[in-house]
């Protein structure tokens, strides 16, 4: 009976584990024949799991049933959800605390000490960094997410860099998560173009327009600059004289867009609302550079380098 247990579980993990699994899969998987298989998929179905038959393959799949199954995981799935509920929990989307706590309490409660020794070193270790900008709300993020899924155009309150308000008509594409951000990336109806705007300055309104047909959106680096430079008050453009290579070290994607010039220097855009930001974050890089836009970073480099001179004293 033990062995039968252990069988049916490593049977379900398996299942949860790929969209199809063949019959003969499963069987070498388990050890057994095509028949015990059969009769243990019977037991999981009599239990209330739903597995479906897959007539193309031979095999099964674990369809959506009315209730949740238990999870099975191993020990690297584990340490990932753990600390993927642990980020959440004091992540960048508002409303999601409070259950992330809960299902890391029920999950942590259940790990075997090995496991609970490993997720507590991680976070023992681990300075989180505050994201710098109000939480997302869960229900706006859901909101946009279907709007993108459906291709159905979005309207939005928006609130721009400057603080002036306005409404959006936009044909909603994806979403981007920079680890500090919520983005949407957008066809912009009025403009006629690519926009990209922070989902935490925006406000859908419902419901949404009429479906749309998707456009190619734009590739990963145009989206990257649209995020560095995009919604700042300021749109800065420097050269780097250091190899690409180099200064990718030093400067984020989510925070700056790169372009190599030549073997030796490069070009950064980045965009700020602070002149004083844009200023200090590049010198603090150890990487000679030259500003070019906009006219205020450059009167302000220049202000800031006679003063930290004057600070230094005489030579």
């Amino acid at each position: 009976m033990r062995e039968t247990s252990a069988r049916l579980l490593r049977l379900l993990s398996l299942l949860q584990s790929a969209p199809d699994r063949s019959g003969a899969e499963l069987a070498e998987r388990l050890g057994v024949d095509a028949r015990t298989v059969r009769r243990d998929v019977e037991k999981l179905r009599s239990l209330g799991y739903p597995v479906e038959a897959t007539a193309g393959l031979a095999g099964y799949r674990l369809g959506s049933g009315a209730r949740l199954p238990p999870l099975l995981l191993d020990d690297d799935e584990a340490v990932a959800v753990a600390v993927g509920l642990r980020t959440a929990a004091g992540g960048t989307v508002a409303g999601i605390e409070e259950s992330s706590l809960a299902a890391l309490t029920k999950l942590e409660r259940m790990l075997p000490s090995r496991l609970r020794h490993r997720v507590s070193t991680l976070r023992a270790v681990t300075v989180p960094i505050p994201a710098g900008s109000a939480p997302v709300d869960a229900d706006v993020l859901t909101a946009v997410a279907a709007a993108c899924r459906a291709h159905e155009q979005l309207r939005f309150d928006y609130v721009a860099a400057d603080g002036s308000e306005g409404v959006r008509r936009t044909e909603p594409h994806r979403l981007v998560h920079t680890g500090r951000r919520w983005y949407l990336v957008a066809w912009d109806l009025d403009r006629a173009d690519w926009r990209t705007f922070r989902v935490d300055r925006l406000r859908p309104r419902i419901p949404t327009g009429p479906r749309f047909t998707p456009r190619e959106p734009p590739s990963p680096e145009l989206t990257g600059q649209g995020i560095a430079a995009g919604g700042y008050r300021y749109s800065a453009r420097i050269t780097l004289h250091a190899p690409l290579a180099v200064a990718a070290d030093r400067f984020a994607p989510s925070t700056g867009s790169l372009e190599a010039i030549d073997g030796d220097s490069c070009t950064l855009v980045a965009g700020s609302n602070s002149l004083d930001e844009i200023a200090v974050w590049v010198a603090l890089a150890g990487i000679e550079f030259e500003v070019h836009e906009p006219p205020e970073l450059i009167e302000r480099v220049r202000e800031l380098a006679g003063r930290l001179a004057r600070a230094a004293g005489p030579a």
